[in-house]
């Protein structure tokens, strides 16, 4: 096993340590992108760091987003030049320097038809240019994400060949980042964390919550754990306001259809579809490499009980097929929802309004209690939300750390996208686990049984499942399937390799035991 390695064995032994009554620099509660970052953030800083997580790394809203990396043209939109600029930069961090191997250029077309009007489509085209200038200024190489341009209406059906004919006069082409999967960014981010001598511990719900201590249950045992701290930092995102009374959110609801391989051809262009009425709405056709195509999504507010695992309304399955068929030559119905799947955002209440219109900035509050508690954001942002939450544990708690260095900080199996093709694994191996893809599938050559897929229809092999519960920290089949995998994003698919699954899964934990 390597320092990066999580599995039941090292949470025994880790936990075990915590329990005696070791106390830690920090402790992080919520095993999110936020979270995740933070305990790298903070250990790549010589910190001493345990992070908590109630459920699975990747539980909640880190694995519902859109898979995108966002430049910041939103906020553009919006006037909020500065979170424009810092959205670019980070998403240039991402996909230059601390994970090429998870991110790639998604090329985003936006067809013109005759709704779309010659004033419109001047909006569009001038912010795509602003982006770019985004781009530039964020020092993103054009060989990394080229510049926008004008194509005409038969190029915009080879790249998106779903696209109905009828009226297209042309489209705007422009690129943008995308994840090749969110829960498997979480997962890297945990794993480089754990690299540094992190303690990242699922399964533990937080009970109770200060400044400088947290009481979790833990639900492999059933024991009750204190563990202490110099800091504690609330990344419990939507659920933050559960554990203090420091912030006020402001949830909303952004809801996504999947549909199956071939059911729309994409090839490997998304399109963006204006919302009508809205002047910087837009509904994303979003192809992965795998075959499927997400199409998502809607900004609603929620009201109520936060839900563990948010379900996506009728209304919004009804909005989504209708705004997606009114741009492809074959119209979209129930039928072709494979499955779904709806995230919340953590936002700051703000002063009224729809929660489409509040920021996205992200705040890092110091409750009176001293807890810290850090709230809002996007998933691009990331990693400049752990470097304010981290030096602000370190101003507050009087902390001994060295200066963030995350911003040229490889992940787990990151490395140039020139060396990235020389790695000697298949391609989607190597989107997935970059330069750790030969250890995957060295697995499957020492036993042929780990070669073959788990499923039909489906490429993930056995040897995946093995390395997920070996060293992605997986504990139990769902773990798998739903974040490691990612195949219950259509349920048809989890189902016809749970099997197969669940016994890689028990012999798995039984060899390391």
């Amino acid at each position: 096993m390597t320092p990066g390695s999580l599995n039941a064995r090292r949470r025994e032994r880790e936990l075990a340590e915590l329990a005696s009554g070791e106390r830690v620099d920090i402790v992080v509660v919520g095993g999110g992108v936020t979270g995740t970052g933070i305990a790298l953030d903070a250990a790549s800083r010589g910190l001493s760091v345990a992070l908590v997580e109630a459920h699975d790394l990747a539980f909640g809203t880190s694995r519902w987003s859109s898979k995108l990396v966002h430049g910041g043209l939103r906020y553009l939109a919006h006037g909020e030049f500065g979170l424009a600029h810092e959205s670019a930069v980070e998403r240039g961090i991402m996909m230059t320097r601390t994970a090429p191997h998870l991110t790639r250029a998604m090329p985003q077309l936006f067809p013109l038809y005759p709704s779309t009007s010659r004033v419109q489509e001047k909006v569009v085209a001038a912010g795509l240019r602003a982006g770019d200038a985004l781009r530039r200024a964020a020092r993103t190489p054009s060989s990394v994400l080229p510049g926008p341009r004008s194509v005409p209406a038969l190029e915009a059906l080879a790249l998106a060949p779903g696209l109905s004919a009828h009226g297209l006069r042309g489209a705007l082409l422009a690129y943008d980042g995308a994840l090749v999967d969110d829960a498997r960014l979480v997962v890297t981010l945990a794993r480089t964390a754990a690299s540094f001598g992190a303690r990242i511990l699922t399964r533990l719900s937080a009970s109770s919550i200060s400044a400088d201590r947290v009481q979790v249950r833990d639900a492999v045992s059933g024991s009750t754990v204190d563990i202490h701290a110099r800091q504690v930092i609330n990344a419990t995102g939507v659920w933050a306001g559960t554990l203090t009374g420091a912030v006020r959110l402001r949830p909303s609801l952004g809801s996504h259809l999947v549909l199956a391989p071939g059911t729309v051809p994409m090839g490997t262009t998304s399109v963006n579809i204006g919302v009508p009425g809205e002047t910087n709405r837009f509904v994303f056709l979003l192809p992965q490499p795998d075959g499927r195509v997400y199409l998502g999504l809607t900004d609603e507010p929620l009201s109520g009980p936060i839900p563990a695992v948010p379900v996506v309304p009728e209304s919004d399955v009804d909005f989504l097929l209708s705004l997606a068929s009114s741009v492809l030559a074959r119209p979209l119905t129930r039928a072709d929802v494979a499955g779904s799947y709806a995230g919340l955002r953590p936002l700051v209440e703000g002063t009224g309004g729809r929660s489409a219109d509040l920021s996205r900035k992200h705040a890092v509050l110091a409750g009176s209690d001293g807890l810290l508690t850090v709230v809002g954001g996007k998933l691009t942002t990331y990693r400049r939300m752990a470097e304010d939450a981290v030096d602000a544990a370190v101003r507050l708690a009087g902390l001994t750390a060295s200066p963030c260095r995350t911003a040229r900080l490889p992940l787990l199996g990151a490395a140039p996208r020139s060396h990235l093709s020389l790695v000697d694994a298949s391609p989607r191996l190597v989107a997935r686990y970059g330069t750790e893809a030969p250890r995957v599938a060295a697995l499957g050559e020492l036993d042929t049984e780990f070669a073959a897929p788990v499923g039909p229809g489906t490429e993930i092999t056995a040897a995946e499942v093995v390395w997920a519960v070996r060293n992605e920290g997986a504990l139990d089949v769902e773990d798998v399937l739903e974040r490691r995998t990612r195949l219950s994003l259509i349920p048809a698919d989890a189902e016809a390799a749970r099997e197969r699954v669940a016994e890689l899964v028990d012999k798995s934990l039984a060899g390391l035991a």
